[in-house]
């Protein structure tokens, strides 16, 4: 019977659609009429109409929610779609007189936040740059001075790719950033960061002496004497978190991250980090509260006796 059944032939003739007048790719065809025809199967398992016509919005949100445990959001958002495209098909082309599917609301993406560093990691990696043999002495010095301002004051990648070298107040130990919208805004940085970047500026004026056509005014010079580009501030992180943490996958946000979730463990309050990091809104800046309380947690589960059960307890 399914086969023939109403609402298989009105799959076939959103596939042909899809095919001939949307110019759909086959991988996207076929994508859709695989969801499509789990729903199908999800139809005839309950036993309702196999026929798009006499379906509501129950059928289409019991359907859904006998996939929400086993699948994450985003694979939900493309189900969804698949169905509110079928439906609103099949409505332009009046096969049916209704549309239950114009009801459903896609679930909500959250964004997650990458990997960050243990303390010690951290240090690792901003130490590694001394330690990296093919490199130069004018380069060793300018990694170890770019991941040290990038870790101590947690700007954006392109924050730090546009820094000039006036923007740094040694004597307030600051640098001036340049963030989203144009906005500036005043970054202190540590006492490491700014023996790293005094010991970077003489080799950063021997760069600069050697380069035909240097840039004076970029804090970050390429051995050629250029500013240096956000994906070439991209492979040096990742270099180092290669070297120093094992970790090939680091990017400069990740060390952003690191740095927000390092001062909020530290006991820093969210205004202060969200002043530093240059977040338009406090709601960004809470994610990494999510983070320190997972990892509250963990350490819960590990040390306390009650998380344990009281067996072990004297």
């Amino acid at each position: 019977m399914g086969a023939t059944d109403p609402l298989d032939r009105q799959i076939r003739a959103f596939a042909q659609y899809l095919a001939d007048e949307r110019r759909s790719s086959p991988r996207t065809v076929e994508t859709y009429v695989r969801d499509l025809r789990s729903f199908a199967d999800y139809v005839r398992e309950q036993e309702l109409p196999a026929d798009a016509s006499k379906l509501d919005i129950v059928a289409l949100r019991g359907f859904l929610s006998s996939l929400f445990r086993s699948n994450q959001a985003s694979t939900m958002k493309k189900k969804v779609s698949a169905i509110r495209s079928f439906f609103t098909f099949l409505l332009k082309r009046h096969l049916i007189d209704h549309n239950p599917a114009s009801a459903l609301r896609s679930p909500k993406i959250g964004k997650s936040l990458p990997r960050f560093l243990s303390v010690e990691q951290a240090f690792r990696v901003v130490d590694s740059p001394p330690k990296e043999p093919k490199r130069a002495k004018p380069l060793r010095a300018r990694d170890r001075a770019l991941l040290e301002t990038l870790y101590g004051t947690g700007v954006r990648v392109g924050e730090l790719a546009a820094m000039n070298l006036d923007h740094c107040d040694f004597g307030e130990s600051s640098v001036r950033v340049l963030g989203k919208g144009g906005k500036e805004r005043m970054v202190p940085f540590g006492k490491s960061a700014v023996d790293a970047l005094q010991s970077y500026l003489p080799e950063r004026l021997g760069l600069l002496a050697k380069a035909k056509r240097g840039d004076a005014d970029a804090l970050w010079l390429s051995q050629g004497g250029r500013r240096l580009s956000v994906r070439q501030v991209q492979n040096i992180v990742q270099r180092y978190g290669t070297l120093g943490a094992g970790r090939g996958d680091l990017h400069p946000h990740a060390m952003r991250h690191t740095c927000a979730t390092h001062l909020l463990d530290a006991g820093a309050d969210l205004r202060s980090i969200q002043e530093l990091l240059g977040h338009s809104s406090l709601s960004t800046t809470q994610r990494y509260t999510h983070v320190s309380v997972d990892r509250l947690m963990e350490v819960y589960d590990r040390a306390h006796p009650l998380a344990r059960g009281k067996s072990g307890a004297s």
